[in-house]
């Protein structure tokens, strides 16, 4: 070993590597620190001086099968590319690396810069063929060291796991028994905080909704610590979306047994790191499953309606067979309509100023580039109203008892919040009341510690009468419970079943969820060449029905005026004039395409779009504003001007129409005088008078 050490060597730092896979090595085996420790004695009886010896400890606790987490080792690469060590010690190769891609790398590099690794077996020089080849044994052994230490470790969880014998961390609301066997929480308070949660989920069917009831009421959820000082400590708090979902999604709930939900992986990031990170396993891929292992909240057949409910609940992916909850917005059908030209489900879009026009569509072949229009587009009023009308049929005969059961409902969730509520104040007096023994046993002289006890009494005393006024608030505000009055009311509200589904007041959501409680999907086919549509229903029980309705005509169409209309206009206008027209439809009970009284602007329109012309009622001694204009030679507006100054006598059946001249003998002569002597009206020669 000393005839491998040159001067050359000793010149440059030697570099002692000190790594333990994990933290609980590095507390426990502290031996193995030591030895690694010890090498620099060892350095310095090759020749290197204690200057000129480095220690690298900044991996304790890592693994090595990757390099990316290991500043120490990157920094040991990256000075033997540079030619500044010497000499790398480890106790053996394993602590280098456990990966042969970095386990070669750092050959090569030694190998060209001519820098030694030293372990505790001997000195090499990766540069020479024999040295090189026992190194690259040493760390493909290191490797497969450490997949057979994988492959026992993860053999032995999994024959454990099999039996349902291996303990896991359990999620609140569940513990292990003396035994080791899983049991429900003795917790009186926690039980009702998870059994609250399923039962608002059945209800509501949202996991969202469920965060809304409990924040709604003020009902706090559950955490249980592990680790630390607050190791399997209850910790309360409010309930958030991502404990809702965690919640329902572990089968543990549901007295199974899982294990290999998620699977961890390796992926490469955009720097170029290899990082890890856990992904969830499809069921029919749990390694282990073991149905009715222990108690649980829920039964197995609810655990996988809870799932599929969140399935459909889910915006983002490509679900077009499932109606999903109950959501906000005026579409009652959203969710429920499949489309009976390429089977996918409606959707919704909202028109119109601050969208108050939805309409159902279905747009999918257009948009996959297979069609080049929508299959159908149908205004969501039409259908809602067709679909309300016939449930409110068949909800007839049941109302008064589904206002009972609605009542019964209603009372038994009030009991539940109300338990709930007690159970956390008679939480709060047992702390109270821990707190005032603790104060009255110490030694009243001991004012350090007594003074600290009273302060954790005092607090106590005002979190409990905090929690008092919050209850007490809750039930002033949320209350459910129904009094006799109100139960009346509700009974009374039953018998007109119709005018409550159509009541303002009535949420849109409630209605929603009465239609999937009761209709599983609706098929909607379009008749070519007609304006028909047929529904083809599809009741929760598995009954079916049709339902055939006309859609109505374009608004361009509802707003033309029919034929027979328009010929009784065209023969009354040659006899009457426009008031009279309108005064006489206006008798006979017609009405506008906006469903209004005839007006005479609404006559004159009708007249111009058909081409009708007016009646003439010019009497014989009557002329024209052209006729006069003719006569004297002048223009027309010489015309006006002597209509407007009441020089030549006009009249006019309304404004607008044409204006009728009468010219006696003695006023043609005045205006042929007038006409002659002025050289400003009269029109030069060829001048034709109709042009102005």
């Amino acid at each position: 070993m000393i005839s491998k050490v040159q001067s050359s060597h000793i010149e440059k730092p030697a570099y002692i590597y000190i790594r333990q896979s994990t933290m609980g090595q590095v507390r426990f085996h502290q031996e193995s620190t030591e030895r690694q420790y010890a090498l620099k004695d060892r350095a310095m009886e090759l020749g290197w001086s204690p200057s000129m010896v480095s220690i690298l400890d900044r991996d304790l606790g890592q693994s090595g099968a990757q390099s990316h987490q290991r500043e120490d080792f990157q920094k040991l690469v990256a000075d033997v590319s540079m030619r500044k060590v010497g000499a790398v010690f480890s106790l053996e190769a394993s602590r280098l690396a456990r990966s042969c891609t970095d386990w070669h790398r750092l050959l090569e590099l030694c190998s060209l810069t001519g820098t030694l690794i030293i372990d505790e077996d001997g000195c090499y020089n990766p540069s020479d063929f024999n040295d090189q080849l026992l190194l690259g044994l040493k760390g493909t052994m290191s490797q497969a060291e450490l997949h057979f230490l994988r492959s026992r470790l993860q053999g032995g969880k999994l024959n454990k796991a099999k039996k349902g014998e291996l303990r896991f961390p359990l999620p609140v609301g569940l513990c292990y028994d003396d035994e080791g066997h899983i049991v429900l929480d003795p917790d009186q308070e926690v039980r009702g905080a998870l059994e609250l949660l399923f039962s608002a989920f059945r209800e509501m069917g949202s996991a969202y909704a469920v965060v809304q009831r409990f924040v709604s009421h003020g009902i706090k959820f559950p955490k249980r610590s592990y680790g630390g000082a607050w190791h399997g400590k209850l910790i309360w708090g409010r309930l958030s979306h991502s404990r809702v979902l965690s919640v329902l999604k572990n089968p543990s709930y549901a007295g199974t047994y899982a294990f290999g939900r998620y699977r961890s992986c390796k992926d490469l990031s955009a720097d170029g790191k290899i990082r890890g990170k856990m992904s969830a396993v499809p069921m029919p891929d749990w390694r282990v499953m073991i149905e009715g292992h222990h108690e649980g909240y829920i039964t197995w057949a609810d655990y996988l309606r809870n799932r599929s409910v969140l399935e459909k609940n889910q915006t983002n992916k490509e679900s077009m067979l499932l109606s999903g909850v109950a959501r906000e917005g005026l579409a009652m059908l959203q969710g429920l309509l499949l489309c009976g030209t390429c089977g996918r489900r409606l959707s919704v879009r909202y028109k119109g100023n601050g969208g108050i026009y939805p309409t159902y569509e279905c747009n999918w072949l257009r948009r996959e580039g297979v069609a080049t229009k929508s299959c159908m587009s149908l205004r969501c009023d039409l259908l809602d109203h067709a679909i309300s009308q016939r449930v409110l049929e068949v909800l007839q005969p049941a109302q008064i008892e589904l206002a009972i059961k609605a009542v019964d409902e209603l009372e038994k969730r009030n009991d539940t919040v109300i338990k709930q509520w007690r159970m956390r104040i008679e939480r709060a007096e047992y702390e109270a009341e821990l707190c005032q023994r603790r104060y009255e046993e110490v030694d009243p002289s001991n004012r350090l510690v007594a003074g600290t006890l009273e302060r954790r009494w005092n607090e106590a005393l005002v979190k409990l009468e905090q929690t008092q006024q919050e209850y007490a608030a809750s039930q002033r505000t949320e209350s459910l419970a129904a009094t006799a009055e109100q139960r009346a009311q509700i009974l009374a509200l039953a018998e007109d079943l119709p005018r409550l589904w159509n009541a303002p007041t009535t949420p849109s959501r409630e209605r929603k969820r009465i239609l999937r409680l009761l209709i599983k999907d609706i098929t909607v086919e379009t008749l070519t060449g007609t304006r028909k549509v047929v529904l083809h229903l599809r009741w929760q029980g598995g009954a079916c029905e049709d339902k055939t309705f006309e859609r109505p005509l374009p608004v361009s169409d509802q707003l033309r005026y029919p034929s027979p209309l328009v010929e009784r206009i065209r023969k009354l206008a040659c006899t009457h004039p426009d008031p009279d027209i309108a005064a006489a439809l206006n008798r006979e009970g017609l009405l506008s395409a906006k469903g209004k009284p005839f007006t005479t602007s609404m006559i004159k329109w009708i007249r111009y779009r058909h081409s009708i012309p007016a009646v003439a009622l010019k009497r014989p001694d009557e002329f024209t504003v052209n006729e006069i204009a003719r006569k004297f030679g002048v223009s027309q507006h010489v015309v006006y001007y002597w209509i407007e100054r009441g020089i030549v006598p006009a009249r006019r059946t309304n404004a607008g129409s044409p204006y009728w001249l009468t010219i006696s003998p003695q006023n043609e002569a005045t205006l042929k005088e007038w006409v002659s002597k002025s050289t400003r009206i009269t029109l030069p020669r060829g001048k034709n008078p109709d042009t102005k």
